[in-house]
C-alpha cells in the first residue's frame, strides 16, 4: 500500500476523492490535529497583533543571561 499526502485547492477534487472512496478505490483518513503546531499558530498570531519591541527583547536577553551568570558564580 502507498500513503500519499494530497493538499486539496478545489472543492471538486474533494468530491472526486469521496467518490473514489465510495467505489472501495482509496480510503481517506483525516490526520490528527498536530498540538505543537497548534501552539505555534497561536504564539504567531499573538506576536503579529502586537509584536515586541527592541527594548522589551533586549530586557528580557539581559535578564536570562544576568540568572544564568548568576548560576555559574554560585
Amino acid at each position: 500500500m502507498q500513503t500519499f499526502q494530497v493538499n486539496i485547492l478545489n472543492p471538486k477534487a474533494a468530491k472526486l476523492l469521496q467518490s473514489l472512496a465510495d467505489l472501495k478505490l482509496i480510503s481517506i483518513s483525516e490526520q490528527p490535529e498536530n498540538g505543537f503546531q497548534t501552539v505555534v499558530n497561536r504564539l504567531r498570531k499573538k506576536a503579529s497583533a502586537a509584536p515586541p519591541s527592541l527594548e522589551d527583547i533586549t530586557k528580557e536577553v539581559e535578564g536570562v543571561r544576568s540568572k544564568r551568570y548568576a548560576q555559574r558564580k554560585a
